[in-house]
C-alpha cells in the first residue's frame, strides 16, 4: 500500500475497511454506510481511534465499529433517541451511548434505522443551536 493513512480520506479509509473485511461484515459495514448516506445526506465521515469510522453532523451521530462476530454501530447520544423499532440491542446500560450488534445474515430494518440517523442528526442540530 502506498502512502500513509495521514494522506487519504476517511472515505477512502472506511473504502479501505469495507474491502480488507472481505465477507460479511464489509458487506453490513456497506451497506449502513449507505443508509446512514441516505438518511443524512450532509453528514461527514471521520477516521479516528486509530481506524474507527466515524460519521457526523452538528456532532457525532455513530461509530462503526468490526468484531469477529459482530457490526456494531455505537450512537454517541443514543439514550436520547426514541427507537420504536427496538433496533438499540447494545450497550443499554450507559446513560448516553446505546449500540446496534449486527450479526451475520441479519436483516436490518432500513426504515427504522434510517429513521434513528435522522433522529440522532436532529438532536444534535437542536443542541447546536443553543
Amino acid at each position: 500500500m502506498t502512502g500513509s493513512q495521514d494522506s487519504k480520506s476517511a472515505a477512502e479509509l472506511i473504502d479501505g475497511r469495507i474491502a480488507e473485511l472481505g465477507d460479511w461484515r464489509g458487506e453490513m459495514l456497506g451497506k449502513l454506510r449507505a443508509l446512514i448516506r441516505q438518511a443524512a445526506p450532509d453528514a461527514t465521515e471521520a477516521w479516528k481511534w486509530r481506524g474507527v469510522p466515524v460519521w457526523e453532523d452538528a456532532g457525532m451521530i455513530c461509530t462503526g465499529e468490526t468484531y469477529k462476530a459482530v457490526v456494531k454501530l455505537t450512537f454517541a447520544k443514543g439514550a436520547a433517541l426514541p427507537d420504536p423499532a427496538g433496533l438499540f440491542n447494545s450497550s443499554l446500560e450507559g446513560n448516553t451511548r446505546r449500540a446496534i450488534d449486527f450479526q451475520k445474515g441479519e436483516e436490518v430494518d432500513e426504515a427504522a434505522f434510517k429513521a434513528l440517523v435522522r433522529a440522532a442528526v436532529a438532536l444534535n442540530r437542536s443542541k447546536a443551536k443553543r
